[in-house]
Formats: structure tokens, sequence, C-alpha cells
């Protein structure tokens, strides 16, 4: 059976000595998360998910959710309690407003449990965090009674939210949904249409469940300009606030997935549902966008969990699994054979999933601290900087880190061999469960379209410009440094071939715009080496440091060195091909007819 340890030490590196979250102690929420806190925070968490929530995976995979004759869906044995468990600890709400039952804590603490929880399991993850992602867009663009309404239950986790895009029909293109909204006498809307690959659509967990569902209001333009969103709950609230009546709602089918089992992705059916305009009419899409981004960034988590949980296991089983011996020499004559950590393209294997798996870890919590800059500081400036690093490096972390965190668990699964290929070890199920990643909010071909065409030159250019700036700055206070020079010199080659490829869009999209949907992919992927890389000469910078003020840390500080150096001799050179790749154009791409295919 897979083992899972939550990474509590890890994260508190990142958050005091590579991020120095001490220096934002003058936002909201911040003075009260001290070092002492922080480690109970993740500490218990990591305890509920070794103990409570990861022995739950593989069951909850091989049982699945069910749907009822009555439309009712059960999830797996177990899931019920854990939830409970989980609302009760107050997990849902931890970086809530107080005003309505938060803790009103970090939002990048809630990241950091974030990874925990899924890395644990997967599919329960889901049910919570979908219902963070309303507490956000209802927060940004609900009325004051909508929020007294929702938001405490939503909070407490009695109640838990959806996202409703997808039909059918279309999935990223939104312009063109179909379902509709009627006015009604009162001012509520009566919603009719359907809904498709719906996660947390019905479910057994919580008393009700609130959708936020996108329609288009009859005569509204058509488009994406057309459409509202909408708060359609499962059961309209009482006079009380209490869930009342059954609303015109209904779970159609669950979805037979190829992964995360756990979670009841549900065809929607609405008919004639009682819905609540929220936010502006004809505004919706940015409405629901507020929950998109964050869902994200929430599934750029999830790259990261599954390869890290992936990760645990392979290097786990690589010691203690006896095969073959070593080119160098037997490691352990006294044994048949010797452990096959010993095996260079093993390590190689496990040096690539760790070395990816703590620079990312790194970019996430980074990310998250400017999602707490943008939400909770008082100076302007900052908080435009926050938002800008913030846009710039979300389609970033959600493509490469499901990208390569599906890749990684693939790695992991090999290091098994056959025994990553059946059901006993767990390894397939990280690899079905990984996929998704890459597929939902946003495919990742279209987050790198939108890296390409919308946040390079948005404020023309202003934010890439900064962080060009920034990664530049960190090269050259380093690159004198005779402990830092090689990494800096590491950097300094990524850095030179992203400012190439950028400048090569730049001169080659405008007037062909194939060009910059053939190099998006290469290019998304060539900005995500970067950033990793920049994170690791910054977390050598750390570990240096740290080494230095504590001895008792050296053996730690001192693997964070090697894989620092292992990741600019061996995963950074690939920014050079990447370069290649994209500045070759997109005429053969183009070229063959599509009768050809």
């Amino acid at each position: 059976m897979p083992i899972y340890q939550a990474p509590v030490r890890n994260v508190q590196f990142l958050l005091q000595e590579v991020l120095g979250f001490q220096a934002y102690a003058q936002l909201p929420g911040f003075a009260e998360a001290t070092p002492d806190l922080i480690e109970a925070i993740l500490t218990e968490c990591g305890r509920i998910c070794e103990e409570v929530l990861q022995p739950l995976n593989v069951s909850g995979d091989r049982e699945g959710c069910k749907r009822q004759s009555d439309g009712s869906v059960t999830t797996p044995k177990g899931f019920k309690q854990a939830y409970d468990a989980y609302a009760e600890g107050g997990w849902i709400g931890l970086a809530a407003p107080v005003e309505y039952g938060g803790q009103g804590l970090p939002y990048t603490l809630a990241a950091a449990i974030n990874e925990f929880v899924t890395s644990a399991n997967m599919s329960f993850s889901l049910y919570p965090g979908l219902t963070r992602g309303a507490q956000a867009a209802l927060m940004v663009h609900a009325n004051e009674a909508q929020k007294a309404l929702y938001m405490p239950k939503l909070v407490s986790g009695e109640w838990s939210g959806t996202m409703n895009l997808t039909e059918p029909h279309c999935g990223t293109d939104l312009g063109l949904i179909k379902t509709r909204a009627a006015r009604n006498a009162d001012g509520s809307f009566a919603i009719t249409g359907q809904k498709i690959f719906i996660s947390a659509g019905e479910h057994d967990l919580t008393s009700n469940i609130i959708h936020l569902v996108l329609a288009r209001i009859e005569g509204a333009p058509a488009g994406t300009k057309g459409i509202s969103l909408f708060i359609v709950p499962k059961f309209l609230p009482d006079a009380q606030g209490n869930a009342g009546v059954r609303n015109a709602l209904s779970c159609g089918s669950i979805e037979h997935k190829m992964g995360i089992h756990g979670n009841s992705t549900c065809v929607m059916n609405y008919d004639g549902a009682t819905g609540f305009l929220m936010g502006e009419e004809n505004r919706g899409l940015n409405a629901m966008f507020v929950m998109m981004n964050e869902a994200r960034l929430g599934v750029a988590v999830q790259g990261l969990s599954m390869s890290e949980v992936a990760y645990q296991n392979a290097a786990a089983y690589a010691r203690d699994r006896l095969q073959g011996r070593a080119l160098s020499g037997a490691k352990e004559a006294g044994k048949p054979a010797d452990p096959i950590i010993v095996h260079p393209d093993v390590r190689r294997m496990l040096l690539e999933m760790r070395a990816f798996n703590e620079a990312a870890r790194g970019l996430i919590l980074e990310a998250a601290l400017q999602a707490d800059v943008v939400a909770r500081a008082n100076d302007e400036k900052a908080r435009e900087e926050a938002e800008d690093m913030l846009g710039l490096l979300t389609p970033v972390l959600k493509g490469v880190l499901t990208d390569v965190g599906f890749d990684n668990t693939v790695k992991a699964q090999q290091v098994f061999g056959g025994h990553g290929y059946v059901g006993e070890w767990g390894m397939e199920q990280f690899v079905r469960d990984a996929r998704i990643a890459m597929i939902y909010e946003g495919a990742n071909g279209i987050q790198a379209l939108d890296l390409v065409g919308r946040k390079l030159p948005k404020d023309n250019g202003r934010a890439v410009m900064a962080y060009f700036k920034k990664v530049g700055e960190a090269v050259q206070h380093t690159e004198s440094n005779a402990d830092l020079a090689s990494l800096a010199k590491g950097v300094k080659s990524g850095l030179d071939h992203l400012q190439k490829a950028t400048m090569w869009l730049m001169q080659n999209a405008l007037a062909k715009p194939d060009n910059a949907g053939a190099a998006s992919n290469d290019y998304m992927h060539l900005f995500g080496l970067v950033a990793m890389g920049h994170m690791w000469l910054v977390m050598a910078q750390a570990a240096l440091r740290c080494k230095a003020q504590d001895p008792s840390t050296a053996a730690e500080m001192d693997a964070k060195l090697i894989l620092a150096r292992f990741y600019m001799e061996r995963m950074m050179p690939e920014t050079g091909a990447r370069l290649a790749r994209l500045s070759a154009g997109a005429d053969a791409i183009m070229a063959l007819p599509a009768d050809a295919f």
C-alpha cells in the first residue's frame, strides 16, 4: 500500500528562510501566524492527512461514488466521517474572513495544507477545494446579503460549493453556452440547461450544495459579453437561512472517469431552477474568473502533490528493492543484490522528481504570498506589483506543474517496474489521478496561449519585464559567490534563452499569429524551467545561510545544494531545446492539409 508523509519541514524552510514570511507581518492575519503557530498548523494537518485521508485514497478509488435511483450520490466509505472531522477542525475556513467564521490566516498557509491534503487523497481534496473557490467568488462579487447568507455555512463546511461552466457542446469557448436564465417576478431567475464535468456536483457530505452557474439571461448579447453568474442552491434557504425546499436541479449521471473516482463528477440538469444573480448582469465571466484563477492555482498544487506522493513511494521502494549490482561494484556484499537506488538511471528519475518538487513548492508558496498581498495590502503599488506577478505566473504554474507532475508520476511508476503497473502498490492510481490536472480548469494548451497572447503583452509587458529584472538581479547578486557561481551561471543561461524567446515572439507573432500558437507550449515550459531555476538559486542561498548559522542542519542543507546543482546541470539545459523549437516557427506545423491527418 502507498505511503505518505507531509513535507512539513520543507514548507517551514521555504516560508521562513527562502520567502521571508515574517516580512509580511504588517498584512492582516500575518502577525497571528507566528512560527510556532505555523508549525502547529502544518504538523496537525499533516497528521490528519497521513492518518485519516491517505488510508481512504485506495479504497475510495476502488469503491468510487455511486448515483442512486433517486438521483442522490453516495461517496466512498469513510469519506463522510473524514469530511466532518476536516470541517469541524476549521480547515476549510483557515484563510476565510473572521466575520464569516473563518480564522483569517494567510492564504499562503491554506495553499500549503492544500498540498498535503491533495497528496494524501486528491479525490477528497476537491470537495473542500471547490468550496473555497466559491467563497472567493462570493467575497468579490456577491452583495452583502448574499455573503451573509452563504459565507458562514461555506466557511464552516456545513454547505459546499461548485462551479458550473462546461456544457456538452462547449468547454473553453464559453461564449457558446446555451443555459438560459428567465426573469421571475420576485427578481430571481429560472435557470434551465445542462452542465457537465461538475466536480462535487452531488454528494452526501453536506446538507446543501451551492452551485455557481454561468447562464445567459434571455435577450442578452451573444458570446461572452452576454453571460451572467447565478447562485443556484440545491436546497433553497428558508427564512432562517437553513436548507429549505428542494430546487429544480438534479444529477443526471456520474461521469465514468480515468481517475479521481472518489470525487463525484456530475452531469447537472437545471429545469427552471431558482437562481440569484451574483454581481452585474452580463458580467458573469469576470466574476467566475475569480473562482477559476484560484482553482488554477489549486490545480497547479495538484501537479506538485501527485509528484510528491509518487516520489516518496518511489524513493522508499528504490532503497528497499534488490536488483542487480552497482556498476562500480557491489554496495551490499552481504546481500544477493544491491538496492536499485545504486543505479544512476534510477537516481536520475528520483532526482528529477525531487528537484522539481522542492522548486515547485517554493513557486506555489511564492504565488500564494502574492495573492495575499493583492487581497490584504493597503499599498496600491505593492498590490499592483503582486497582481502583475500573480497574473503572469498563474498560467505557468498551472500548465508546467501539471504537465511535469504527471510525467513524474510516470517516472515513479517506472521505478517500480512491473509492480508499478499493477494496483497493489498504488502507482497506477497516481498516474490516473494526475492526468486530469492537465485538462481541467483550462487545458494546458490554453494556459500557454493565455501566457503568450494575454499575459506577456498586458500593460505593455510590464509584468514580464519586472520578472526579468527580478531574476537578473538574483544572478548579479550571486555570480561572484564561489559557492553559488555555477548555479547563477545556469540561471543566467536560462534567462537569456527566455528573453530571446520573448523577443522572437514580439518580432514574429503579430504578423503571423500561428507563430504564437506554435511557440506557446515551449515558451510556457521554458518560462517554468527558468522560474524553478531561479527558485533553486534563492533556495541555495538560504541553505548556505542556514548551514552557517546552525551546523546541525548541515546534512539537510547539503542535500539542497546537491539538488540545486543537479537541477542546473541536468534540467536547466532544456531551455536551449525549447528556444530552438519555438523559434522554428509555425510553417511545418501548419503545412499539412487537414484532410491529410
